[in-house]
């Protein structure tokens, strides 16, 4: 799990950090997964048999992994107020409220390795582990060539609106222009006039029309093949952007996406992209995204994690089931380390420490979990990689 091109010597596992009360205590090895009944139990139920196949799998010794489960936040916190924080580290909790709750008992010595997906919770010690679209957007964005263009096209609901939030400031940190972007309806209403407006529907159209008239007034052999060809198109092919972004998932991008190329987006000119939500095999086979890429890593990292999983539990792995697999080796050696409180917290710390997982190796950057990924592409029911 830690990368070999960093060595203890680099960690400078001794150094303070002001803004916490850190203790040279061991950290205990009974850790505590947090989860509250309710939203997202089918998640929760899958985290907890993947970290159990972790232990098994990954020889964890000596260390005991205890499941709670809470019916409230109060519960939650009567639990953490009554435990013995002191080097104690919990996986979880899983969501933004119930984080906040935990940032209270920091200053007892506890370290959180929370799901939660808002990067402001982040910080001291809470520890967040999750896919994140910064992560990805800027993997993506980063990899594309100088004076690229990108028209962007979102759903107007929560995680629509939150990438048009982030995009700017990630744009700005590389060399590639967003030109156009455009907005749809959750339930699709406005979908088809979206595109249009996007892509410059009716104006390419006109000059499409335009162009035919033109032609038709003329005689001359070129003119008139030219015609014959021009006859075959919508729309003409002059796009004022290269790359078209699709910031949604789930069975509306399956409606969305045929909805690009039938209004002359045309996928063989224009590089569809996406974020990691793209990595589904749902999409591998959807026509209209054949050539479509997004960030992440190939499946065969995960493959033999996915089979095992299958096999014993007898339930179809969740995508997001690596994030506790991953935690796991994080755990494993801390463990074979021995470290202290201070020590983990310097390791943690430090940016420069990359793990390797089967999501690729990853570090921690003001306590979010950043991964380095690669850029895939689809093609035939398959993403590889092409970076």
């Amino acid at each position: 799990m830690f990368n070999k091109k960093y060595n203890e010597q680099d960690i400078n596992l001794n150094d303070k950090k002001e803004t916490r009360k850190e203790k040279k205590v061991k950290i205990k090895r009974t850790i505590t997964a947090l989860f509250l009944k309710g939203d997202k139990d089918k998640i929760k139920k899958q985290f907890v048999n993947v970290l159990e196949y972790a232990v098994n799998n990954k020889n964890l010794k000596n260390i005991s992994i205890q499941i709670k489960y809470f019916d409230s936040q109060s519960r939650l916190d009567e639990f953490l107020s009554a435990a013995d924080n002191n080097g104690k580290i919990y996986i979880g909790p899983f969501s933004d409220a119930d984080t906040i709750k935990a940032k209270n008992y920091c200053s007892k010595g506890a370290i959180f390795f929370s799901f939660s997906s808002n990067i402001k919770i982040a910080g001291n010690c809470i520890y967040l582990i999750n896919f994140f679209p910064e992560n990805e957007l800027r993997a993506l964005l980063m990899s594309q060539k100088k004076n690229s263009k990108i028209a962007f096209l979102y759903p107007e609901n929560e995680y629509g609106y939150y990438i048009n939030n982030i995009i700017d400031n990630i744009v700005n940190e590389t060399e590639v222009i967003i030109v156009n972007r455009s907005s749809y309806k959750e339930d699709l209403l406005n979908v088809r006039d979206s595109i249009k407006e996007l892509g410059k529907y009716e104006l390419r159209k006109y000059e499409l029309e335009r162009q035919i008239q033109i032609l038709s007034n003329k005689s001359d052999n070129n003119s008139k093949q030219r015609l014959l060809k021009l006859k075959k198109f919508k729309t003409v092919s002059d796009y004022d952007f290269t790359h078209l972004l699709i910031a949604d998932y789930g069975l509306r991008l399956l409606e969305v996406a045929p909805l690009l190329p039938y209004y002359d987006i045309d996928p063989n000119i224009i590089t569809f992209m996406g974020t990691g939500v793209l990595d589904d095999e749902n999409f591998f086979h959807e026509p209209s995204l054949q050539g479509a890429i997004f960030p992440g890593i190939e499946i065969q990292n995960r493959s033999k994690l996915i089979q095992d999983y299958e096999a014993i539990y007898e339930d179809k792995f969740m995508r997001v089931s690596t994030i506790p697999y991953d935690l796991a080796g994080i755990l494993n050696y801390i463990f074979q380390k021995d470290l202290n409180l201070d020590q983990l917290y310097k390791l943690l710390d430090n940016s420069n420490i990359k793990f390797e997982g089967v999501d690729g190796s990853f570090y921690f950057k003001n306590n979010v979990i950043e991964r380095d990924l690669d850029i895939l592409k689809i093609n035939k029911g398959v993403a590889k990689k092409i970076n």
